[in-house]
């Protein structure tokens, strides 16, 4: 892991794409503002590890479980398209 001291303003660069800037330092957080490419995927971690896991499982699901899941996304978008006519 490479650590680095930045004060607020100053940057890092992750190749030719990536910046990563120092905005706001107080207290005990860090706010950080990232340029990226648009098809270059920026999470917080947290949401990085649920984007995983969710298709881990979803790889795994067998043919059954697609079409349930297929009749569950039809059967909620009927029911958007009841309460939007009314």
């Amino acid at each position: 892991m490479l650590v680095l001291t930045r004060k607020s303003g100053e940057a890092i660069r992750i190749g030719d794409d990536v910046r990563i800037v120092v905005v706001e330092i107080r207290e005990n957080q860090v706010r950080l503002g990232i340029e990226a490419p648009i098809e270059q995927p920026v999470h917080r971690e947290e949401i990085y590890l649920k984007i995983q896991e969710e298709n881990r499982a979803a790889s795994a699901m067998v043919p059954e479980d697609i079409d349930i899941t297929i009749d569950n996304i039809k059967e909620g978008l009927e029911g958007d398209e009841d309460r939007h006519e009314k």
